[in-house]
């Protein structure tokens, strides 16, 4: 047997074998991408509060908020974190996040997520959005993880899409012409004499998938990089110039006592922060009360997000939380090769990298991934039924000599 007809059915095996996760993972994928300016029209009105001549007000103490905000939705659990814009003409974003760290599914394990839009002059709810139940996050879910706890459920998407990378490698091989001639008809369509949909679909499956691949193989590659940890490492090591370890700020901890956190202490670490990165889009605090995962504050870490479309370029800054100090400053220009890679990783998954070209690109490349199981069933089903087909017809021949 050829080496060819080796990696053929290699590449039919495997397309077989995750088409329909492919599937789901690849239309879940084009799906989200352009979520944020969907959300940006429909959430319009509230993303932007109105308030008039803000430039001669002061926002309210950020805990003034929080118990405004409880008041008005009286909601059971606690807030958990305000992600604040440094344009003061835009709204609060006040978010409840509960996790049940014995759920088995998406539903079951996300207790509540909900994000009120507040007005930050006068503490108003403008409008509070069930995430849980939203559309986008949905399908973020389904994207990730089929719906299903995330510690297993990644691997069930992960393992099919690591298979996909395998499969995207060995269509290469099969596309690469052997010579001139055969390289015109593999990268356009001459449909100009054919008439026949299944010589259509071949090549569909292979001009699409050709043009595709380099793009596909880096959105399947950011994707495992959620699913496996050695994906990530193997990112790190290879961007930080061989770096085994990853920068650790544990060490900074809260050590004021508890005596001295106030009801100011917050806002004195949000004025830190804006007075620090004036130009950032925004930051997101953490409002620092119990929740049923339990998580514990070795500190107050704030993150700070530089562009309003992209988050890999960031700061991290980390406070005591009891006094409001700061502790550490870790800005996006001091990172390493390897962590600016990793800060990335979400952005090129889902092409905000560079802005909307970049997004358009990855919806176009989703789609065409999402089509290659079905051209590539299809191509299966065809070649099984002319082989069904010249089988019977040999047999009737055999038969009809016989006799």
């Amino acid at each position: 047997m050829s080496f060819k007809k080796t990696i053929g059915k290699l590449h039919l095996w495997l397309g077989l074998s995750t088409g329909l996760i492919v599937f789901i993972v690849s239309i879940t994928g084009a799906m989200y991408v352009f979520k944020e300016e969907i959300q940006g029209i429909i959430r319009k009105e509230y993303i932007y509060h109105h308030e008039p001549n803000i430039a001669q007000k002061h926002t309210l103490p950020l805990r003034k908020i929080e118990a405004l905000v409880n008041q008005q939705t009286h909601e059971r659990y606690p807030l958990h974190w305000v992600e604040i814009p440094l344009n003061k003409a835009q709204s609060y974003k006040f978010v409840y996040h509960e996790s049940n760290k014995n759920g088995w599914n998406y539903f079951d394990r996300l207790v509540i997520y909900k994000t009120a839009y507040v007005n930050p002059f006068t503490g108003k709810v403008l409008a509070v959005f069930d995430e849980k139940n939203g559309f986008f996050n949905i399908v973020k879910f389904i994207h990730w993880s089929l719906l299903l706890r995330n510690d297993w459920g990644k691997y069930i998407v992960g393992i099919p899409v690591l298979i996909f990378i395998i499969s995207l490698i060995s269509g290469i091989i099969l596309w690469w012409p052997k010579n001139k001639s055969a390289a015109k008809q593999r990268f356009w369509f001459s449909w100009k004499n054919v008439k026949n949909w299944r010589r259509k679909n071949y090549d569909l499956h292979n001009v699409l998938g050709f043009y595709a691949s380099f793009f596909a193989l880096i959105i399947a590659m950011t994707g495992i990089f959620y699913s496996f940890f050695a994906v990530k490492a193997l990112i790190y090591f290879t961007f930080s110039g061989g770096q085994t370890k990853y920068p650790d700020f544990s060490n900074y901890k809260t050590s004021a006592p508890i005596e001295q956190r106030s009801a100011q202490t917050i806002d004195r670490i949000s004025q830190q922060v804006e007075q620090r990165f004036p130009n950032a889009y925004g930051y997101r605090i953490d409002l620092g009360q119990a929740h049923l995962d339990d998580h514990k504050h070795e500190n107050l870490s704030v993150f700070v997000k530089e562009l309003s479309y992209s988050y890999h370029k960031n700061h991290n800054l980390i406070f005591d939380e009891n006094s409001g100090k700061l502790l550490h400053v870790h800005k996006h220009q001091d990172k390493n090769l390897g962590e600016k890679a990793i800060a990335a990783n979400y952005d090129v998954h889902v092409g905000s990298i560079f802005g909307i070209w970049s997004k358009i690109l990855a919806f176009v490349v989703s789609l065409i991934c999402a089509s290659l199981p079905v051209s590539g069933f299809l191509i299966w089903w065809g070649r099984r039924k002319k082989k069904n087909v010249t089988s019977s017809k040999k047999q009737i021949l055999t038969e009809t000599v016989t006799h």
